[in-house]
């Protein structure tokens, strides 16, 4: 931290001040060089609390640039250090890192502009000089901020909560409460208070309106049953391409639940097998609304038709074959739809847990003992959630300062595509819910999802934090209180939550369910055109194939004799490898690999390295999506090539799954998940018994039989690769990061 000098700034403890801080970005000196060329395009970044708050302009192939940029920051914690970051611009890649300093807002005079000076350091190489960044700063109170902050002080003194019986839409609560307006002028800012009441009143209104927000917010949660649809194939569907053909794909939606299936390419009768799961709620709609569309790159997708399935007029607990005609097109589609009742969600109050009357905690260990392993294949598990309370949340509402500093707290409960919430808690920093939320688990590969937002009256509700808590990872009965990351997860924001979560399974059952397709999440927003995302997935996959690339280095060192100990070694082991092989020595070998490792993390010699390097291309992609958040509406360059955006979304996607599929090879071997590491023993110890005992012709055969007579056994059963969809549950890099 660079110190500026003894300041004599009397910051307020007690009563919270925003500051105003006016920077003028002057000039660089002597920068260090990061270009080819012996030269830079650097450009600064000031962050604070972790936040991107100003960029400058790029000055193009300069060692000492000249910004005169100025810029206003408000400041409400002055004892936050301002951090300062300069970069070289390289177009098209990464970012080089030139330097960074931290400029002590405590040691400014308040109402004096100073000239300070910071050296830039890098803290992996302290000792190197990487110049030095010349600004003009002056800091002070912002004294129309402190007047209108008493103005609201007085003005709450005098006045109370009014609520108002509004009707609350599901899953998006809406906000009853004070009505603030200011009316702004040149000169002052005045508050209003448009609604008043005396305080018991607001007392007894309160209660009444909590109520019945928990008593909508049941009914408009639970669901009661699950509506499975299996996308079998189209049938002459409409020609939309010069071709003739057409690339379609299908979407659904029932109530707010939405899917898309993939997109067959270049036919009229395409085969999907895709199998989609949607909750049925009592007092919702049952008609799930169908309708093809036909794929175009560069441009608006055509429709083929529509089509819908009324839900009432099918009996539960049968499997329904349905061939239904598109309206507005041509052709049909053939589903299979399937009722099933079920109780698989509950919202109960604290004093009410399953798990501590003893009765039914012997029912649900018996329902997901060893015994029941054959019965109900996709009910694996039970978990129970206590959202408790949350601590030092941050402050949504208002101006943030004072006794106005308040957020109006819900918490949100996700696992896959299961969503429940609690009441709102309003004007309160310090939330207590006392929930408990109970799941069917279908996949125990499954991430618990907590988010906490800021209910909102007049717009969507804040985001305040979330968490997110794989299901293995959870120890049972215990308290924890969880720091609030950000959306992306990759950093803490502010406030901690208390959580208490159970979870109970079948571990054959959930053992069987690894080799099965993964519950596929609603419709979520599309893929945007992403330059540090694509970079990412660049650097991981060129890092999966320097592994490969080393590795045949190392064997090519073994042919060259550069170490003959080394090379002589190799060559008895190569000999007696091909001597003896057997096929039933490769998953012996593997299962060794697994074996040699989980040996090393349990003797304290764990290899496994914290990656630093991901982390840091996950923080700037999230910089990176704040700024773009902000020109999402600028229509500019990007819409006019929207053909080429579509190849790079596809190419950075490809790069994304190329790059997880070695990471996660990589992390089944390194214990990254060890119930999967377990489940990898046990499968490489069956392979290799029933390779070491039966001749591999005989294995070839009942393979090929399986193969060829599956589709008469099963004509409408979904193709799956048991080992891909054990893959996909083992988390990427990034995943684990």
């Amino acid at each position: 931290t660079n110190l500026v000098g003894t300041s004599n700034a009397d910051f307020a403890s007690g009563d919270p001040v925003m500051y105003q801080l006016d920077i003028t970005l002057r000039r660089g000196q002597n920068l260090a060089a990061r270009d080819r060329g012996g030269t830079s395009d650097p450009y600064v970044k000031f962050k604070l609390g972790g936040k991107e708050v100003f960029r400058s302009k790029t000055i193009h192939k300069n060692l000492n640039p000249v910004w005169e940029e100025k810029a206003c920051i408000f400041i409400d914690n002055p004892r936050e250090p301002l951090y300062i970051k300069v970069f070289d611009y390289d177009f098209g890649l990464q970012d080089d890192f030139i330097g960074s300093a931290f400029l002590d807002l405590t040691s400014l005079e308040l109402n004096r502009q100073t000239d300070v000076t910071l050296s830039l350091k890098d803290p992996h190489y302290p000792d190197h000089d990487l110049g030095s960044i010349f600004l003009s700063v002056l800091l002070a109170p912002r004294e129309e901020q402190r007047e209108v902050t008493m103005l609201m002080r007085k003005s709450w003194k005098r006045s109370s909560k009014v609520t108002f019986n509004n009707e609350v839409l599901p899953n998006i609560p809406s906000r009853t409460g004070n009505s603030w307006h200011r009316t702004c002028s040149p000169s002052n800012c005045v508050l209003m208070t448009l609604f008043c009441v005396s305080s018991n009143q607001n007392h007894e209104t309160f209660q009444t309106q909590s109520l019945r927000l928990s008593d909508l917010h049941r009914k408009s949660q639970l669901w009661r049953g699950i509506v499975s649809v299996t996308l079998i194939e189209g049938r002459e569907l409409k020609a939309m391409d010069a071709n003739g053909l057409s690339d379609p794909y299908v979407k659904f939606r029932l109530g707010h639940q939405k899917y898309k299936s993939k997109i067959v390419p270049k036919t009229l009768n395409p085969q999907w097998r895709e199998q989609f799961d949607f909750h049925l709620y009592e007092e919702r709609g049952g008609i799930i609304d169908i309708t093809v569309w036909d794929k175009d790159a560069g441009k608006k997708d055509d429709f083929i038709g529509r089509c819908q399935v009324d839900l009432s007029t099918l009996s539960k607990e049968q499997t329904h074959k349905l061939e239904m005609p598109l309206e507005e097109g041509e052709g049909c589609l053939v589903l299979l739809v399937t009722l099933t009742a079920s109780a698989a969600v509950t919202i109960s109050d604290l004093s009410v847990s399953s798990l501590e009357d003893q009765k039914e905690r012997e029912e649900i260990l018996k329902r997901y003992s060893l015994m029941t392993i054959f019965h109900n294949m996709k009910d694996v598990g039970f978990l129970q959630v206590k959202v408790i309370r949350a601590e030092a949340l941050m402050a949504a509402d208002v101006t943030g300062k004072d006794s106005f500093s308040k957020s109006d707290p819900f918490c949100v409960v996700e696992l896959n595509n299961d969503r429940l919430l609690t009441h709102t808690v309003y004007k309160n920093l310090n939330p207590e819910w006392n929930k408990i939320f109970t799941f069917n688990i279908k996949d125990i590969h499954s991430v618990l999802e907590v988010t906490v937002y800021d209910e909102d009256r007049d717009r969507s509700a804040d985001f305040l934090g979330k968490v997110a808590i794989p299901l293995l990872s959870i120890q049972n009965g215990e308290q924890k209180a969880y720091v609030l990351k950000n959306k992306q997860l990759t950093g803490p924001t502010k406030g901690v939550i208390y959580l208490e979560i159970d979870v109970i399974f079948n571990a054959v059952k959930a053992s069987i369910r690894t080799l099965m397709p993964k519950e596929q999440k609603y419709i979520e927003e599309e893929n945007r055109l992403s330059k540090q995302l694509l970079l990412r997935n660049f650097i991981r996959m060129k890092r999966c194939v320097m592994v490969l690339i080393n590795a045949a280095y190392y064997i090519s060192s073994c042919f060259d004799w550069d170490s003959p100990p080394r090379s002589l070694a190799a060559f008895l082991l190569f000999l007696f490898v091909v001597w003896n092989f057997e096929l039933y020595m490769i998953p012996l070998a593997l299962l060794l690999l697994l074996a040699w490792n989980y040996f090393l993390i349990i003797s304290g010699k764990d290899n496994r390295q914290h990656d630093t390097v991901v982390e840091d291309m996950l923080e700037d992609e999230e910089e990176e999506d704040d700024r773009d958040d902000k020109d999402s509406e600028k229509k500019g360059f990007m819409n006019r090539l929207y053909a080429i955006q579509e190849v790079c979304v596809s190419v950075q996607n490809i790069l994304d799954e190329v790059a997880s599929f070695g990471e996660r090879i990589k992390n089944t071997f390194n214990w990254t998940v060890p119930f999967l590491s377990w489940l990898a023993i046990v499968a490489l110890s069956v392979f290799t018994i029933i390779l070491y005992f039966v001749p591999l012709r005989y294995i070839v055969l009942v393979w090929g039989i399986n193969k060829f007579t599956k589709k008469l056994r099963s004509p409408y059963a979904i193709d799956n690769n048991e080992l891909l969809d054990f893959l996909s549950r083992v988390p990427s890099d990034v995943q684990v990061v």
